[in-house]
């Protein structure tokens, strides 16, 4: 017998797990339409031009790729929403003012984030278009905070960053594009003697301020040691002051604020402030997302833009199994009394699954602990 195999990090979801991420997927699709984003369901496969724009290298090397039998021109399966709704909003839909949409799709990664990460993700997110202050990024990050409460997450702790600080400081030093990277890397993988064997030629206050970035992490204090320690320029006073908005804006007891000014998440990709919302026993974030407001310039119209995005099924595996009162097994039949208690049932939410003739299987791989059956006359529901 063949053993039929899934590729290394691809996995199938099986039910109740698939039920628990479709349960989810409804109450927080619903929570986004609520708020007045609209669902949009761009196509899991288009040209890989439109797929990469904007987002830098790494997204680029996550992208699967194949040869359209019919155009011949390359295509690729998805590896992000967000550059598809940024093609939606700048193309198709041409909205003037302030515009929201909602999606739930799955993406694939032609590389695994890590060892134990899958490579198809169920990606849900929502995006803001058309408002370049620090408002909609409000909006947003409350947004996600919220739908992490809906899907049961209590206890949120949410980094907060601002990729303008360190790109502020990279332009006024002159940096190169190679000298920039390798500085980015270094910040990233958090190698402070690394930095500052690059920036050991630079010149003052840029190589204070540049070395000063990894030391910029924790409670809020970090914003008014920043504001003294940093060069007074505008763009850096102004990240600080969008930091400092977006805390203020963070509901007591929501989550607990983190800031990070060297954390460069989505650096090629985002434009001001970044977030990420994390909790107790997982070590990667669970929800992520931030300003991006010059992606939609290779589609033509480069729009403020801002937005967030989770992978449901991970975020499923989180919250766990949800409370079940089981399902009820009924008999065939074609009894009009049965059929109208099957139905009446099913229409107040209750799952009946019809026991068929000839099915041996035990009740309980039916998920049922409980039973229709005939009383006196009545249909009635009893446990089993």
């Amino acid at each position: 017998m063949r053993n039929w195999q899934l590729p290394a990090h691809i996995e199938d979801i099986l039910p109740p797990e698939a039920q628990r991420v479709e349960s989810l997927r409804g109450r927080l699709l619903e929570l986004f339409r609520t708020r007045g984003y609209q669902v949009v369901m761009p196509p899991l496969l288009e040209y890989v031009d439109s797929l990469r724009v904007g987002t830098g290298v790494d997204l680029d090397l996550r992208t699967f790729k194949l040869i359209d039998q019919l155009s011949g021109r390359q295509m690729g399966l998805r590896a992000d929403i967000t550059p598809q709704v940024a093609r939606i909003d700048a193309y198709l839909a041409q909205r003037a003012g302030v515009a929201r949409y909602a999606y739930c799709g799955s993406v694939l990664h032609a590389r695994p984030a890590s060892d134990n990460v899958r490579r198809e993700l169920l990606q849900l997110g929502a995006e803001l278009f058309g408002h370049p202050s620090v408002e909609s990024d409000i909006e947003v990050q409350q947004l996600m905070l919220r739908a992490l409460a809906v899907a049961g997450i209590r206890d949120v702790h949410l980094d907060l960053g601002h990729v303008a600080v360190f790109r502020t400081l990279v332009a006024r030093a002159g940096l190169d594009a190679a000298l920039e990277s390798a500085l980015f890397a270094a910040l990233q993988g958090k190698d402070i003697s690394e930095v500052y064997a690059l920036t050991d030629g630079l010149a003052s206050p840029w190589r204070e301020a540049l070395r000063r970035l990894p030391d910029l992490y924790g409670d809020r204090g970090v914003l008014e040691a920043a504001a003294r320690d940093l060069p007074a320029l505008p763009e850096i006073r102004h990240a600080l002051g969008e930091l400092g908005a977006m805390a203020d804006a963070t509901a007591p007891g929501s989550a607990t604020l983190h800031f990070d000014l060297a954390e460069l998440r989505g650096y090629h990709y985002h434009s001001a402030v970044v977030f990420a919302a994390y909790t107790a026993g997982h070590a990667t974030a669970i929800a992520a997302g931030g300003r991006y407001d010059e992606v939609g310039r290779a589609f033509g119209r480069a729009r403020p833009a801002t937005g967030f995005s989770l992978d449901l099924v991970e975020l499923s595996t989180i919250v766990g199994a949800e409370p079940s009162v089981g399902a009820v097994v009924a008999p065939t039949g074609s009894d009009p009394a049965l059929l109208a208690a099957i139905e009446a049932l099913r229409s107040g939410g209750e799952i009946v699954v019809v026991d068929l003739p000839g099915d041996q299987r035990p009740v309980a791989e039916l998920n049922c602990c409980r039973a229709l059956v005939l009383r006196d006359g009545c249909w009635q529901v009893e446990a089993i």
